[in-house]
Order: structure tokens, then sequence, then C-alpha cells
């Protein structure tokens, strides 16, 4: 299939497509006419990659999980191993997310929200002590 069949197959855009042949991550085959041609193997592997890169995968993290999905006689430890990992790296940034969510919610509890010029938030945000009131 061309590569507008397969974009549309795996609701991947082209570019992302011909991006993941650039690194090597899929190896269509070339039609007579140069084009390329994707088969269900290679659809299949645009798939694993799309729900990989959904759950927050790297592309390095994907290119070793394709090639412990090619290895038959892979250790399901090692995929939940790099699964684990993923974990505790979503865990790390919801905390770094809810730090976030509690510093701002502090400098919008300290703003006055009115029409006067001076601003708690842009202070904070200029390392500026905010001006006592």
């Amino acid at each position: 299939m061309n590569i507008g069949s397969a974009a549309e197959a795996t609701n991947l855009p082209s570019k992302t497509i011909r991006y993941y042949e650039d690194i090597g991550l899929v190896k269509p085959g070339r039609a007579d006419n140069g084009y390329r041609d994707y088969s269900d193997e290679d659809v299949h592997r645009l798939k694993f990659l799309q729900r990989s890169r959904s759950l927050g995968f790297t592309i390095e993290e994907c290119r070793i999980l394709l090639s412990l999905y090619d290895d038959e006689s892979r250790a399901s430890a090692d995929v939940q191993t790099i699964a684990q990992e993923k974990i505790k790296k979503v865990d790390e940034k919801i905390a770094e997310l809810q730090s976030l969510r509690a510093t701002l919610k502090v400098l919008v509890k300290n703003c006055h929200g009115d029409q006067r010029p001076d601003c708690p938030i842009l202070d904070d945000l200029a390392g500026r002590k905010a001006k006592s009131a």
C-alpha cells in the first residue's frame, strides 16, 4: 500500500511515517514505480509505534521495544523494566506539575486582580519580591 493508505490505516501523518523510515524504525519496500510500498507488517509496526508514542515512550525507547517485540526469545522482564521506568518518569512529571500548580495557585491568590499596576505574579516571574500593600 502507498504512504497515504498507510497513514490512514495508522492515524499517523505521512511526514511522521517518512521520519520513522528515515531513522530506520520501518523499512518499507519499493514498488516498481519507486514509491514506498507498505506491507501489512509495516502497518502493524507503525501502529505499534503510534501506540507506544501515545503512552509517552521516546523514539529510542520505541526502538528498544520494537527490537524486543521482534525477538521471540526476549524476556518479558526486559519489557516490564522499560515500562516501570516509564511509570517512574510519569510519576516524576506528575509531581513536577503538581508543584507547578501549587506555585501558580499561590501567585494567583496573592494577586489583587484589580486595576492597580502592581502584580505579584509579574514580580515573581521577574525574580523580585512583591511590593507590600
